[in-house]
């Protein structure tokens, strides 16, 4: 048996299995910079036995395969963001204001974790999906459900408050689809092109404040932007909320 750092007594089981999440631990952290710099090639696991104490073969009992790190990778991510919308959720407001503090968290979930937001995109290229396991593969969607069921709930809550009607049109589904597309298509082209200047786009991410806003406006979600100053809202949210996360931010 081994003694607690709290004073308790660990078994043998709950040992090995601390050892094993340290372990894994490790190579995540190992993998990440050689992953994101080098994109998929770069990751490879004999330079990850040379950098690491472990041999190939305690590499491959933790990760079968590269593309399993990789998607390990993500999970992390994805862990990452469902704390900021959750936290998000909590913001004392009205149900637009909650959108806005959703949008909030993922913006500076953009600028404050770079590096996961390109796990993140990486990972739903089929070649390297196909090959991750079924496990790994229910875990990374049952997080990513959790983000999207956080934001279908504030807009249902919009629905049930009278602050936007939908009518037989749409659905709540087809809202957070909506916002979801924006955000994923906004972020993967802020983050991977470098001629949005060149194009007249100099503040992309206040640009795509603005486009939330026409979205949103749009559905008549009250109160509109032309009486609430959201961008001020993202400020609030971002000093109160996020406080941690905007002193980290890269951007």
């Amino acid at each position: 048996m081994t003694i607690r750092q709290n004073g308790g007594v660990m078994s043998t089981r709950e040992r090995k299995q601390q050892e094993k999440q340290e372990r894994e631990a490790k190579i995540l952290e190992c993998a990440r910079p050689m992953f994101i710099e080098g994109g998929y090639n770069g990751l490879n696991m004999d330079r990850l036995t040379s950098l690491l104490e472990y041999s190939k073969g305690t590499i491959y009992n933790h990760f079968s395969c590269k593309e399993e790190i990789i998607i390990t990778l993500a999970i992390q991510t994805l862990e990452k963001r469902l704390a900021m919308f959750q936290k998000a959720s909590l913001f004392q407001g009205t149900s637009r204001e909650r959108i806005a503090a959703i949008g909030a968290a993922a913006e500076l979930f953009v600028k404050t974790y770079p590096d996961h937001f390109c796990v993140e995109q990486t990972i739903r290229l089929d070649s390297i999906w196909d090959k991750t396991s079924e496990e790994r593969r229910k875990l990374m969607s049952n997080y990513e459900h959790r983000c999207i069921g956080i934001v279908g709930g504030i807009v249902r809550d919009g629905v049930s408050r009278g602050d936007v009607h939908l009518g037989d049109s749409a659905t709540p589904e087809e809202i957070v689809f909506g916002l979801w597309s924006l955000s994923v298509g906004g972020y993967s082209i802020i983050t991977t092109s470098n001629s949005l200047s060149e194009l007249g786009i100099s503040a992309p991410y206040e640009m795509l404040r603005r486009n939330f806003n026409r979205f949103l406006d749009g559905i008549q979600w009250q109160p509109l932007s032309s009486e609430v100053d959201y961008d001020a809202v993202y400020d609030r949210v971002s000093r109160e909320v996020f406080g941690n996360e905007l002193q980290q931010s890269t951007v």
